[in-house]
């Protein structure tokens, strides 16, 4: 399954090392099924990996991606659940909401929602951004999906007021809707010359080693082993 989305560079971003999100070339790939599986890779639970070009893997091989890498991880540790990678760079939150429905469809167990980036880049309303989280959660909600939120931050080129709202917008839906938070996506990863690309703002494959051991914390509660 695979969609491919426009691209918009932010070169004004560049010099910042902190962040993440170009609007840039999009991908959508599936994870890689380890062999031998208990179950057909058709009857596994789904995970679906729900962002833009952190999650999609903008300038990094397919296999390096973060749901690619997720999916390995689950693999190794004997979790029979495939993750789906409905990852487009570029995406707002506007965009995850209209496209939500057709992530639904394939009825997934989790859904990780990263979204909400180039929004605060754009400088967007920071009340239309939550009220899209909002009625994204509400529909995995409602499909019976667990979501796990994660957090976003932004450089302070927008001023400490819009960088504060839009960052403490995370963990107010989290506590607002019950559903589990990761506080910062690129926690440990952003900043890093060695863990992002040459863009500063995408990790590298071993950057998101790092993230997918983050998502993993919060992922592994909810799983069931069969091996």
């Amino acid at each position: 399954m695979a969609v491919r989305g426009a691209t918009t560079t932010i070169s004004s971003f560049r010099s910042t090392a902190l962040l993440f999100l170009s609007l840039a070339t999009a991908g959508v790939c599936t994870g890689v099924e380890a062999a031998g599986p208990v179950h057909s890779p058709s009857d596994r639970p789904l995970i679906v990996a729900f962002g833009d070009s952190l999650t999609a893997g903008l300038g990094v091989a397919e296999e390096d991606s973060y749901p690619s890498q997720l999916q390995r991880r689950l693999d190794r540790e004997g979790f029979q659940y495939r993750v789906i990678n409905a990852g487009v760079s570029g995406d707002t939150t506007a965009g995850g909401l209209r496209r939500i429905d057709w992530a639904l469809k394939s009825r997934p167990h989790i859904v990780i929602l990263e979204l909400g980036a180039n929004d605060g880049l754009r400088g967007l309303s920071l009340q239309e951004t939550k009220s899209n989280l909002e009625r994204i959660i509400q529909q995995c909600r409602k499909a019976s999906a667990t979501v796990i939120l994660a957090g976003m931050k932004l450089p302070p080129n927008y001023g400490v007021e819009y960088t504060n709202a839009f960052e403490s917008m995370y963990p107010a839906l989290a506590s607002e809707y019950q559903v589990l938070l990761l506080p910062f996506f690129l926690d440990g990863v952003a900043g890093s010359t060695s863990l992002n690309q040459a863009d500063g703002i995408h990790p590298t494959g071993e950057g998101y080693r790092i993230i997918v051991e983050k998502v993993l914390e919060k992922v592994r509660p909810f799983l069931q082993r069969t091996k």
